[in-house]
Formats: C-alpha cells, sequence, structure tokens
C-alpha cells in the first residue's frame, strides 16, 4: 500500500514537469529485506531529473536507466533485482532481499496521465483508491481487481498526528513527525504558546483540543499525542480521541499521573477497553532523557501502532 507523504511530493513533481514525457517504476513485489514495500514509486523525467526511491538508492541508477529507455521507446520494462544475481551485485543491492521493479511510461499506453489527479483527490478526501495495473501491457486503471499477472496498489490517506500541547516536546515531535511523512497539526488554546515561530511549517489549530480533534475529523492513519501537562486540556482532547477511530492515542505523564486519568476518565463513563487504547507513558521505553529523546520515544510508538 503507497500511504506516506512522500507520494503528495510526487504528485507535486509530475504536476510541475507536465507536459515533458516521464515514466514511473514502482516496486510491484519484494522479498527477504527488501529496502522499499511493495507501491513505492520513482517518478523519472525525460531530462533525467527524478522525484521518489524504489530502493533507497541500491539499484536507482540500473532504474534510471531502464526509465530513459522507456520515455523513448514507450515500452513497460520488468527489472528484478537480488542478490543471487550478478546484475543485483553490479548495480548494488547489497541488503540481502529480491525486488521487482515495473517501469511504465507516463500517459495513455501505461499509467495514464489523468490518475495522478485521481490519486491526489482521494487523497484529499481521505479515501484509499486501488489502482491495477495488467503487467503485461503496463495498462493501469481505477479499481481493485487482484489476480495472476496483475499488481494492485492501494494508495491511502496521509498519516495524520494531533499534537495536543505546544510544549517544548511537541517542537521535535513534530519535525520528526515531517521527516517521516507524517503530516502534523499543533492544537492549544492558549496563543502565546503556539506561534509559527515556534512551529514553522506545521498547522497551528487554537480551538479547545475536543472541537479541533472532532472538526479534523480522525481515522486509523491518525495518531493523537496529549502533551500539556494540563487535565483541562488533556483529558477533553483524549475524550475526543477516544470517541474516534485513531491508529495511536497517547498521553504524557508519570505511571501515578496517568493513574488519575484514568480514574477521570471512568468516570466520564469510558469503560475499561477504551482507556486502554492510551498508551502511557507515552512512546517507547528508550531511557529518553530531554524532550528531543522523548520526542522520540513518542514518534517510534507512533510508528509501532501505525505498523499493526
Amino acid at each position: 500500500m503507497t500511504q506516506s507523504n512522500e507520494l503528495d511530493r510526487l504528485i507535486a513533481a509530475a504536476r510541475s514537469w507536465a507536459p515533458a514525457r516521464m515514466a514511473l517504476a514502482t516496486v510491484i513485489a519484494t522479498w527477504g529485506s527488501a529496502p522499499r514495500p511493495r507501491g513505492s514509486h520513482m517518478l523519472v523525467h525525460e531530462d533525467g531529473r527524478f522525484e521518489g526511491s524504489v530502493s533507497g538508492g541500491c539499484v536507482e541508477g540500473a532504474v534510471l536507466q531502464a526509465a530513459a529507455e522507456t520515455i523513448l521507446d514507450r515500452q513497460t520494462r520488468h527489472l528484478e533485482y537480488g542478490v543471487a544475481d550478478d546484475s543485483a551485485w553490479a548495480v548494488g543491492l547489497p541488503c540481502g532481499g529480491q525486488i521487482e521493479v515495473l517501469v511504465q511510461p507516463l500517459g495513455e499506453d501505461g499509467f495514464h496521465t489523468e490518475l495522478i489527479e485521481v490519486i491526489a483527490e482521494a487523497r484529499a478526501a481521505g479515501r484509499t483508491l486501488p489502482l491495477t495495473t495488467e503487467l503485461a501491457s503496463g495498462d493501469t486503471r481505477v479499481g481493485d481487481e487482484p489476480g495472476a499477472g496483475r499488481f494492485v496498489n492501494r494508495y491511502a490517506p496521509p498519516r495524520r498526528l494531533l499534537i495536543v500541547g505546544a510544549v517544548q516536546i511537541a517542537q521535535s515531535l513534530a519535525s520528526f513527525a515531517r521527516g517521516l511523512d507524517v503530516v502534523p497539526t499543533l492544537i492549544d488554546p492558549r496563543g502565546r504558546f503556539l506561534t509559527e515561530e515556534r512551529f514553522p511549517e506545521t498547522a497551528l489549530d487554537d480551538r479547545w483540543p475536543d472541537e479541533a480533534i472532532a472538526a479534523l475529523n480522525p481515522d486509523d492513519a491518525t495518531a493523537i499525542i496529549t502533551l500539556s501537562h494540563d487535565p483541562k486540556i488533556d483529558d477533553p482532547a483524549l475524550m475526543a480521541a477516544l470517541r474516534s477511530p485513531a491508529g495511536y492515542i497517547a498521553a504524557l505523564g508519570s505511571r501515578r499521573s496517568h493513574a488519575k486519568r484514568i480514574e477521570r476518565l471512568s468516570a466520564a463513563g469510558f469503560a475499561e477497553a477504551d482507556l486502554q487504547r492510551i498508551d502511557a507513558p507515552a512512546g517507547l521505553a528508550i531511557g529518553a532523557q530531554g524532550p528531543a529523546e522523548i520526542a522520540l520515544s513518542i514518534a517510534a510508538g507512533m510508528i509501532q501502532a501505525f505498523r499493526r
């Protein structure tokens, strides 16, 4: 499944490069410790520029050459690389895995150009979009039609992180999220805390957390983290989070403070099964010290939850 925010960068590149000729390389199968998951893309411009990755750098040079040939002759190509092949060692795939890559022309004879906008519209609407490719012809169309000789790629909405509490940890956490292709939003009704200077490149929301979270409509690709240490801010946020299908809910604080938090939420009518959804103390136990390390542990806990 293709889901990360890197897809937005690829969409932006396709838009800005049009009407130049382009090719799209896609990882359609992996075995072992492959460096990139199925569905990963690399878009290649006729002048050699590219956006995205199919191997994290291991075989990109060979794929770029194949893409250049596809741009010229409009023929779809199938590429396979693995450590058992001399060619794999030659192009530098030392990780022990194997990958299969499909290289298609961008256009009516391959990955139809209008599908770029169809993907963008689905992501903006929060919908998962399946596309099916006939491997023999390289023709891609909308639909979920698995079967022999076909590859189905499902484009999920962007992963999101709603951070409640514009504290110092939130600054590092928002930065980590962007690096992980998770789109952060900072929620805090305290205007002095919530400034663009403290949180550059981050959406800011000064509504009360329960109102903001309800309006932002979290789904299972959304994480909600409370960091304020103020029950007047954190508790309404957690209540709104627990009423949603959010994929990860976490709260900063000691085990003692979380026990008191559980008592308050129980009194508000939340069942034990609901309360078990809250990861607290937030994040993975890595012995973190200081705001940046704590933010790192929370980001790791978020990714672990998404991968489940």
